[in-house]
């Protein structure tokens, strides 16, 4: 097979893998972070948002564009008209012409088509702003995705350890199951020659019911730890994992980019977020200016003079006018309202700082407890080695002195129980060690080098 085509193939193989179809591929604890990033449900809903910020953009940006408005209107009315003013308000339709000295029923055909087009020519950089506060809440919506992306990653790597963890604590329990069986399968024989007691016996049954509990409860949180990873990585069945070197001996260090973690980033890309609306607000006080060109027609089917033309007269715009201006308009109550909005940014941005400082500060207490981790790990591994021999040795002379006569049985469980859990402690040992290197890497906000590691 060619070299260029093995990322192809396995890709497909992960295709297939994530289907469901066929035999399951053994998941690889990089497949595991990569496949949490692309399918987690919470990945996908953050990215949306940033998709959603991103289009804000190009809606801020249409404020550089003219206001044109059309209106087209037919209506049959009556044309009774008084003189005097009207408040502006949103009920009694407005109607033109002279004033009449008494009501009449009569009514007639009115018609009206017009253009209006409207333009901001400059504002004070008010509409740079606002597209400013718009790519602001954009960069906070990325920065908000990248985080939901590594702690998925992030997860899906400590649920990755979990299963092998957990899995690893079952082969000891078996191995565990089986030593009982075949001291209960020697008790028995040695019960039923009359060289032991029927004591022993049933303390041997007993023994393999304790150990295949044990098992069974091993087997049941690995079950749920499978599913746990299952969920993370979007799979529908259990997944079965390749190690790499995760089993194996640690590196002594792990190679980190050096840069500020995702959640930090998000926290200062909110202030910044909050600052853009307050430069916004800082060109909102000024006045607006439009140049405005409008042309409208009307048509009705009444003369000034009151009489009425009848039949369709007034369908149809007859009389045309056109009009250009340019207007200047200031809201002098805005003083207020501005002022009490920039109060309200400004303890926000407060607000955020200080969440930013407390990001930091747990960021900073997370890599000082990963290190203590870390290392309490390593002199775990490094010990457990000694554990192990001594249990191995505890366990043949407790057996040897057994079979001699010369010891009790319950020293031989003793001692087996004591194998089953040194066979535990050095299966975790150095997957503790991992642990340790993951929670590392998550207090940093890089994963890329503990991936690399664990190839």
């Amino acid at each position: 097979m060619k070299t260029g085509r093995q990322p192809v193939l396995a890709a497909a193989l992960s295709a297939v893998w994530v289907a469901g179809l066929g035999a399951q591929f053994p998941l690889t604890l990089e497949q595991a972070v990569r496949q949490a990033v692309e399918r987690y449900p919470a990945v996908r809903a953050s990215a949306e948002r940033a998709n959603a910020a991103a289009a804000a953009i190009n809606l801020a940006r249409t404020a550089y564009l003219p206001q044109v408005t059309t209106v087209a209107q037919i209506n049959r009315a009556t044309t009774n008209n008084v003189y005097g003013m009207l408040l502006q308000q949103s009920v009694i339709s407005p109607i033109s012409g002279p004033p009449v000295r008494d009501n009449r029923a009569s009514n007639v055909f009115g018609s009206a088509a017009g253009f209006l087009v409207s333009w901001e020519p400059f504002d004070f950089g008010f509409r740079k702003a606002g597209v400013d506060a718009a790519a602001a809440t954009r960069r906070r919506a990325d920065a908000a995705t990248q985080n939901t992306k590594f702690e998925a990653g992030a997860s899906a790597a400590d649920a990755y350890l979990t299963v092998l963890a957990a899995e690893q604590q079952l082969l000891a329990a078996e191995a565990g199951v089986a030593r009982a069986k075949v001291l209960y399968d020697e008790i028995r024989a040695l019960s039923e020659a009359g060289l032991r007691p029927g004591a022993d016996e049933a303390r041997g049954r007993a023994e393999v019911a304790v150990a295949e509990n044990q098992r069974i409860q091993s087997a049941q949180a690995a079950r749920i730890a499978n599913i746990s990873l299952a969920e993370r990585v979007g799979a529908g069945g259990e997944l079965t994992l390749s190690s790499g070197r995760l089993l194996s001996a640690a590196p002594g260090e792990v190679e980190g980019a050096q840069s500020a973690h995702p959640a930090a980033k998000e926290e200062a890309a909110a202030i910044e977020e909050i600052q853009a609306r307050e430069r916004a607000l800082d060109r909102s006080f000024f006045p607006k200016f439009s140049v405005e060109g409008t042309t409208f027609a009307r048509g009705t089917g009444a003369h000034p003079d009151f009489s009425i033309l009848g039949g369709a007269h007034g369908l149809a715009p007859t009389f045309y006018n056109w009009g250009l201006g340019f207007t200047a308009t200031f809201n002098l109550t805005d003083t207020k309202i501005l002022a009490e909005r920039k109060k309200l940014e400004a303890a926000n941005e407060r607000a955020e700082r200080a969440k930013l400082d407390l990001v930091n500060q747990s960021l900073d207490a997370a890599r000082k407890r990963a290190q203590a981790m870390l290392d309490g790990a390593r002199l775990i591994e490094r010990n457990v080695p000694v554990q192990l021999e001594a249990a191995r040795a505890a366990e043949r002379q407790a057996s040897a002195r057994y079979r001699a006569g010369l010891g009790a049985l319950a020293d031989v469980a003793e001692a087996q129980r004591l194998l089953t859990n040194a066979e535990i402690d050095n299966a975790l040992a150095r997957l503790g060690v991992w642990r340790g290197m993951l929670a590392m890497a998550i207090a940093q906000g890089d994963l890329e080098g503990f991936l690399k590691a664990a190839r």
